[in-house]
Parts: structure tokens; sequence; C-alpha cells
């Protein structure tokens, strides 16, 4: 019979919480919070919702993660919250600076709320981007934002059957039932047109490329503009499947040359084009806006900087981007937008090459 506490023998030591406690040996959310001297949950809306962190303890919270090598486990919170905090954003061109722009504003918006682009490039298909939509839906994205509306049928089917909101970039839907924000393409191309026959052009040409939907709303807006004036005459539009570029533009001066084209002004449907068409002439000895006058369309940066500096349409390209998402972090939030269609309007800039 044990008489006192000498003979029993010593209890097993405490040992130290670990502070890589997964079963995989990563560090975990409590391990930050542990480390930090904060709740899990706070850690969570660190990553999740930083705006309602204050900035210096969320910092402390991401310098703390990172040292520990934490990651959020994103599968693990969308079965948890029903949020994949993933958006699908699909664009037409990843070199097209105006699609750029786009992207920079949609990140500013669903960075801060703790959103991930899944970023898709259509290449101005319809059919691949229907392929991407049948891929990223398998990754279950909490919203999409889509360019333009130029989809099969198939996509069409997938979108309506598609319980996350979707919300169209670029061009503007007469659709209640949708939702989408950009400009009216159409519009621009009337704006130019008409810029071009108050400064006393008559023989106005048009050079379309890759035919998307906005490229023909530009020539839409184009023809009616010249309609009105009785000047419209078809053969003094080009209708080119090829990608813009600039190495294009010049290739179209030498073509208007060639054809002995009685143009007085050519309306390029983007700068890229109509740079290179002012580089072209430059080189052949051609007189802008002198013997004939160039147009752009998007106001490029270095439009602003070509000899003579380029007439052109400046679209709102990041505001588009950052007020598509906006709408879109309205819809996923179950909030109305205060607007389902919203026109950000067009800039018309004249410069010297008209």
């Amino acid at each position: 019979m044990t008489t006192d506490g000498d003979d029993r023998p010593a209890p097993p030591a405490v040992k130290t919480r670990k502070p890589r406690s997964s079963r995989t040996g990563r560090a975990t959310m409590a391990d930050v919070a542990e480390r930090v001297g904060v709740s899990a949950i706070t850690v969570s809306r660190a990553f999740k919702r930083p705006e309602l962190v204050v900035p210096e303890l969320r910092q402390r919270i991401l310098d703390t993660a990172q040292s520990m090598g934490y990651v959020p486990n994103q599968a693990a919170s969308a079965l948890a919250s029903a949020r994949s905090m993933t958006v699908a954003v699909l664009i037409p061109s990843m070199t097209n600076m105006v699609f750029v722009e786009t992207l920079a504003g949609i990140h500013d918006m669903l960075l801060p709320r703790g959103y991930r682009a899944l970023i898709g490039v259509t290449h101005y298909s319809p059919e691949e981007e229907e392929r991407l939509i049948r891929t990223y839906l398998q990754f279950q994205p909490d919203g999409l934002l889509l360019t333009g509306t130029d989809h099969t049928a198939v996509a069409r089917t997938y979108l309506s059957a598609l319980s996350s909101p979707t919300v169209h970039m670029m061009e503007l839907l007469d659709d209640p039932d949708s939702l989408s924000v950009g400009c009216s393409q159409e519009e621009g191309g009337r704006l130019m047109t008409t810029h071009l026959l108050a400064r006393g052009y008559r023989r106005i040409g048009f050079v379309a490329v890759q035919l998307d939907p906005r490229t023909l709303a530009r020539l839409d807006g184009y023809r009616h503009a010249l309609e009105e004036a009785g000047l419209y005459d078809e053969t003094r539009v080009w209708r080119l499947p090829d990608r813009s570029s600039i190495q294009l533009g010049a290739a179209m001066i030498d073509r208007l040359m060639a054809e002995n084209s009685d143009c007085d002004a050519v309306f390029f449907c983007n700068d890229d084009l109509a740079q290179g068409a002012l580089f072209q002439c430059q080189r052949r000895g051609i007189r802008v806006p002198g013997q004939l006058a160039i147009a752009g369309f998007n106001d490029l940066p270095a439009s602003a900087w070509t000899t003579p500096t380029l007439t052109t349409v400046a679209t709102p390209r990041y505001a588009i981007g950052c007020n598509a998402a906006a709408m879109l972090l309205d819809l996923m939030d179950g909030k109305e937008p205060p607007q389902r269609r919203l026109d950000l309007g067009l800039t018309f800039i004249a410069r010297e090459s008209t």
C-alpha cells in the first residue's frame, strides 16, 4: 500500500503543442491564430474579408502566415461556405491593351474582397469561349465576367442554367434579365464619322478587322452616319478576319494605294491599325492629314505620341472592369446592383491626324 507520493510513478511530461499540427505536417489556421494571439475566425477574415480586419492586424496575420508557410485551404473553405472565392473572367486577348486595362480594373475590385480570377482567353472565338465556360464551371466559380455577347447556343444553355451571376462587359444588353457594363460601340463609330464629315471629308473609308461584334457595331455607326449624309459607298469598306496589329495597318495603306482608292480619310476600327497606317504614310511620303486623314478607336497610350498625333475615341476600359466587378460583387452578396445596364460613355479625342 502506498503511504506517500514518493513511490508513485511520475506523471507523463506535458508536450508542447507543435506549430505544425495538421496530419499533412502543414501549419493550420489555428496555428497562425495561436502565434498571433487572435481567434481563428479573425485569421479567416484576414484572408477572405480583409476589409473587416484592422490593417495593422491583418498585415501581422499575413506576415505570420507567410513565415509559417500557411496557405488557406480553398477547397475546405468552399465546402464550408458554399463559395469558391473565384470568379471566371473571359477576355478575347491578353496582348490587346484594351483588355489588359479591363483586367486591371477587375483585379483592383476583386482582390480586396479575397476573390481570385480564373482568366481565360477566347481569341475572339465563340467556340473557344464555349470550351472555357464548360471547363471553368467545373471549378464552381461564384460568378462570371464575360466579354461581349457573341455566345454559341451551347454556351447560352450553360449560362441560362447557371446559378452563379454573370455580368457582360464592353457591350450593352437591352435584355432586362441580363447585366452589362460598357459603352455604345455604334455611337463611337458615329462620333468619329460625324467628326470627319464636319472636317470636310467626303470619301471616308473604313477598315474592319477581326469582325467581332464590337468592330461590326462601329462599322454600323460609320455606315449610318454616311447614309444620313448621302455619302455611303460600300466599295470604301474593307473587312478582314485578321487580328488587329500595327503591321496590318501598314499593309492596308499599301493595299489602298494599290487599289487606287479615292479615299480622303480612313477610319480604322482600332488604334494599332491606325498607328501602323501613320508609320507607313511617313515611309511612303503621304502627308497626313494633307493628302489622307487617318482616325482610330480606343485611344491606346501611344496614340498621343505618334507623328502626327492620332484622332481617336477613348473607351473607359479600366472603369468597365471596375464597375463590372463591383456589379458582380453585389450580386454574389445577394444585393441588387443600382443598375443592370451601365453605360459608361465614350470620349472623342480630336488630334492632328484629321
